[in-house]
């Protein structure tokens, strides 16, 4: 039986073909619309949406102007699907972090790590996550809600299992804590001309761990933390990806 596509899935695709293109090859369309939405996400972080141009666009992804309108019909459909591309890409790195993890709670850290840390390696995109989903259309709006609602239950459910295990209390708050940690992972890319010139982003992640989950571990969950090394827990793939990219 084949597995059921999540809501945001099923809400996307209409919205998504609803994008206009002159271009009637799919490849090529799909191939040229990542191109562009990748130079958007850094314009529109970096100058903000309303005050950048399709221009700043075009010269970033190095195109004509004309182009782009070949694959976008306006501006909010490169807003649109730049937050797409976004959210994705947190939802299938926090995947990808807890592969193969059993225990809930090196999950669960495992999860926030893999959420902080794209985060961290997309700054722009967090940036214009935040600043600009309200730009949206209301219909379009709803569909990167719900997308946010379906990452945070990756996290969420390490919770609950967290819960079931004995490692978090009984009374635990799921849906408050997991939207603590998101905070914390957020604000690794918000505020990282503060934070980034002081620590490592895994230096950051066990104060922050440390802070929030003070109150809600038990006495299991606090030495299974205490015992937990962050760099440990990351899935193998998580591991090669940060193998592989640049040390500052």
């Amino acid at each position: 039986m084949a597995s059921k596509k999540p809501e945001a899935y099923r809400l996307t695709q209409p919205l998504v073909r609803k994008i206009k293109s002159t271009v009637d090859d799919p490849v090529l369309v799909a191939s040229r619309r990542a191109q562009i939405t990748s130079a958007a996400i850094n314009v529109f972080g970096r100058i903000g949406y309303h005050r950048a141009t399709i221009r700043d666009v075009a010269q970033r992804a190095q195109v004509s102007v004309g182009l782009i309108y070949q694959y976008f019909e306006d501006k909010e459909d490169l807003l649109f699907l730049a937050l797409i591309e976004i959210l994705e890409a947190y939802k299938q790195r926090i995947a990808e972090a807890i592969a193969g993890i059993g225990q809930p709670l090196p999950r669960f850290i495992a999860a926030v790590c893999g959420y902080c840390h794209a985060h961290g390696q997309s700054m722009d995109a967090t940036v214009l996550a935040y600043r600009e989903t309200a730009s949206l259309s209301r219909p379009r709006r709803n569909l990167i809600q719900q997308m946010e609602i379906e990452t945070s239950e990756l996290i969420a459910r390490c919770i609950r299992d967290g819960v079931a295990d004995g490692v978090f209390e009984p009374d635990t708050d799921v849906e408050f804590l997991c939207y603590q940690v998101i905070m914390v992972s957020h604000a690794w890319a918000l505020k990282a001309w503060n934070f980034g010139s002081r620590m490592s982003v895994d230096e950051y992640l066990e104060r922050g761990l440390s802070q929030v989950l003070r109150g809600v571990l038990t006495v299991k969950g606090r030495r299974q933390f205490a015992s937990v090394d962050l760099s440990a827990v990351r899935s193998p793939g998580e591991r090669r990806a940060r193998a592989q990219s640049p040390r500052k």
